[in-house]
């Protein structure tokens, strides 16, 4: 479409709404390039896409989709063989995970058998590359950090520069603690030059022996390298230098792994950027509360109480418009202020953002069509620089427009023929509006000349219509009336102001009756048709409730089908394992008496016969009987009563039954603790009420048996360290302890900092400090239970 129209309907300012919701770049690219689309199959499947957005919206809240920047310029380095840099493998990996999760997300809504319009489709497009992603997402985090598991050198190195910062902390601090502590500005260990160092007074120059590597801007602190430490700072260099040589060959590598798939992982980008417009249109008309169109095959629109988008729903006055069954020119004329120019850009806008795949700003039930081109000619671009007047810049318009208009287009003219003398004006406009019923093409114009009122009774498929203006609170009240003409309102309003009721009397007198009783009648006959349309939403509404209920019962009555299906394949499963086993018992039976008859018949007694019939017998179960012993032991294990003894399940401990603690739990003592437990955690269980000696065992942790109410973690590493802290508080809180001390020493403060991060995750911890200056001061922390 013509981009001055766009521009003059403001479709550039929806789009910024849209952009809003967007996380990917790609999203925001086909947002730029969105355009009106002039084909109905390609207006409905955007339409439809948009339709899946909103489900997935209400439903799932929407397509989770993470920030995904631009990657084409990185996939056009790789196909040059250049190496990326770990940001910028950091962002392609963020592109397969993504594709990774997207096709898992659309994966269950198919095993939901949820029904999507296009989306299944859209998504088949993702090609997700298991390896790549797997050797990514191990090597490089989403911030363009390289791992450690990148590679086994990798990790090995960085242990070693560990092991070496360590050594250097270590002989330093003796410096920073020790006797020469006096010589330091700061008793702190500090990196110049990449190198540790630390900050010496420059009168004490040589009293520390090491090499100058910097000083202060003052120059009263010298920072110096102790020579102590030279050759582990040498050290330390060289391992960075390592860390950094294998770090860019795991890049070069990762690089290599993905340059054969640069088009496939292109693909999915461009597929998530337009899963990420469908997401944000959706999230848009939620935004506005707008609905989805229907698409007429007939050149015909009906909008539903319709407001202007860019006004708040909840203000804005809401008008029905119908263009294209039985007229397909709409004359609007109406007092200045009273909504006219809003109407017809609210009529153009609508048009553009259906077009374009959204959702529009009407009641449910609406109808738009399809226009190949939109024209739009409102307000006035008077032009000083180019010496053009009001008339001439509309002149200039409407001369384009004629050129180019066709049978689908849609023109809307804003005060047509303004801007010159009246008559002159009129008669031009009516000319232009032959020329373009013509061509037969769909027209809206709005104009304040009586001439054209005229116009719409006279020409075909032509009405008037009016801004409603109330004559009582002399203001307009925005309601747009088709088939009735703007009326001057003059009578009124000078009854309003006044003026003698004689005078108004003569006046009225004299206006004719003829127009104003086929006023009434077109008023009424409009209001027939849109009685019909709205009767017309209503039955496709009824239509269309009743073909998803009746899609619903086929499904249901489907799967009940099935379900009854796979129950009798199971039961005859079943009865032919139990008559398979019953024969061969009975066979067994008949072969004992058989030979029993063989070794002498005779002496069969008849206890015998009966041992037999009888197991026989026993072959058929009373399954009812059956069911109920089943019933009868699962009731039994479940009566709990105070005083049981009772196995609870997910601790695996032993404990006795207090009392019922509500509906369906109970307070349980395990050993010193008292718990609520709910009873289906609860089992109960017999305990031997007699040891040897003849007295109940009870068992009682003593002093000896104890845990420590401290723990030293000094010398551990810190994934051991955090296993031997998890395990310690679970044994602390069942021996009873309130509190229990952590001694994890000062150090780099590393194994402290991790301690503190996993205490506050504890659930069982109700607080935590350091202990006192006397205890250990911040090279300890004490624990507080709940």
């Amino acid at each position: 479409m013509n981009e001055k129209s766009l521009q003059t309907l403001e479709y550039a300012k929806i789009k910024q709404k849209v952009q809003n919701h967007l996380v990917t770049e790609a999203g925001k690219k086909e947002l730029r390039e969105l355009e009106p689309f002039t084909e109905v199959e390609k207006v409905r499947a955007a339409l439809d896409e948009t339709k899946d957005g909103a489900d997935l919206l209400r439903l799932k809240g929407g397509i989770l989709l993470p920030q995904i920047g631009e990657i084409g310029p990185f996939l056009k380095r790789l196909t040059i063989g250049a190496t990326l840099n770990a940001k910028e493998l950091a962002a392609i990996g963020k592109v397969l995970r993504a594709t990774s999760e997207v096709r898992r997300f659309f994966r269950e809504l198919q095993n939901d058998e949820l029904a999507l319009k296009k989306l299944y489709q859209v998504v088949e497009e993702l090609q997700t590359l298991p390896e790549v992603a797997k050797q990514l997402t191990v090597s490089i985090e989403n911030d363009g950090h390289v791992t450690d598991d990148a590679s086994s050198l990798l990790k090995s190195i960085r242990h070693q520069i560990t092991s070496t910062e360590q050594n250097i902390r270590e002989t330093l601090a003796n410096f920073t603690r020790g006797k020469s502590a006096k010589y330091l500005s700061e008793s702190v260990v500090t990196l110049r030059q990449d190198k540790y160092v630390l900050p010496v007074r420059s009168e004490y120059r040589n009293n520390v022996a090491g090499r100058v590597i910097d000083q202060s801007t003052t120059g009263q602190t010298l920072f110096i390298e102790p020579k102590q430490v030279a050759a582990l700072n040498e050290r330390l260099t060289q391992q960075e230098a390592a860390q950094q040589e294998e770090i860019r060959r795991i890049l070069r590598e990762l690089s290599e792994l993905i340059a054969p798939y640069t088009d496939e992982i292109g693909s999915n980008a461009q597929v998530l950027g337009h899963l990420d417009l469908v997401n944000a249109k959706a999230l848009y008309a939620r935004d506005i509360n707008a609905t989805e169109p229907f698409l007429s095959e007939d050149q015909s629109l009906y909008l539903r109480q319709a407001w202007h988008p860019l006004l708040d729903a909840k203000k804005a006055v809401k008008n029905d418009i119908m263009l294209g069954q039985d007229f397909k020119t709409l004359l609007i004329t109406g007092p200045n202020t009273g909504g006219k120019t809003i109407t017809l850009k609210t009529i153009g806008l609508i048009q553009i953002m259906g077009q374009a795949g959204l959702f529009v700003p009407t009641n449910e039930g609406s109808r738009i069509c399809v226009f190949d081109e939109i024209f739009a000619d409102i307000g006035d671009e008077q032009s000083i620089e180019q010496n053009l007047s009001t008339f001439s810049s509309h002149m200039t318009n409407i001369v384009d427009f004629l050129e180019k208009i066709s049978p689908r287009s849609l023109v809307l003219f804003d005060e047509l023929g303004s801007g010159t003398d009246p008559q002159e004006g009129a008669a031009l406009a009516i000319a232009i509006l032959d020329d373009v019923a013509a061509k037969g093409s769909s027209v809206v114009a709005t104009t304040h000349y009586p001439e054209l009122k005229v116009y719409g009774y006279e020409r075909p498929e032509t009405i008037n219509a009016s801004m409603e203006f109330d004559s009582e609170t002399l203001r307009p009240t925005y309601k747009l009336l088709v088939g009735l003409p703007g009326r001057s309102n003059a009578l009124d309003i000078s009854r309003r102001l006044g003026l003698s009721s004689t005078i108004i009397d003569s006046a009225t007198e004299l206006v004719s009756q003829d127009s104003q009783e086929l006023n009434n009648m077109i008023g009424d006959l409009v209001q027939k048709r849109h009685d019909v349309e709205e009767e017309r939403v209503q039955t496709q509404q009824y239509l269309t409730e009743a073909e998803e209920l009746q899609a619903d019962l086929k499904k249901a009555y489907a799967a009940l089908n099935r379900e009854r299906d796979n129950l009798i394949a199971a039961a005859k499963k079943k009865a032919n394992e139990i008559v398979e086993k019953t024969s061969k018992q009975a066979d067994q039976v008949i072969s004992d008496l058989r030979q029993m008859r063989l070794n002498g018949g005779s002496n069969i007694k008849e206890n015998q016969l009966m041992d037999a019939k009888g197991e026989l017998n026993s072959l058929h179960q009373n399954e009812k009987l059956q069911k109920n012993k089943i019933l009868q032991r699962a009731k039994k294990q479940h009566d709990l009563q105070p005083n049981d003894d009772v196995l609870v399940k997910s601790y695996g401990q032993k404990g006795v039954l207090l009392r019922k603690a509500g509906n369906h739990d109970w307070e349980v003592q395990i050993g010193i603790l008292k718990m609520k437990i709910n009873e289906n955690d609860l089992e109960k269980i017999k305990v031997p009420e007699q040891n040897e000696r003849g007295a109940r065992t009870v068992v009682k942790r003593t002093g000896s048996s104890g845990i420590s109410t401290s723990l030293d973690l000094r010398g551990q590493r810190y994934e051991e360290a955090l296993t031997n802290v998890d395990r310690y508080l679970d044994s602390a809180q069942l021996a009873g302890y309130s509190s229990v001390t952590l001694i994890h020493g000062k150090g780099t403060g590393s194994l402290r900092k991790g301690i503190t991060e996993y205490l506050k995750n504890n659930r069982a911890v109700k607080n935590f400090e350091y202990a006192p200056p006397n205890a250990g001061g911040n090279g300890a922390t004490v624990v507080h239970f709940k």
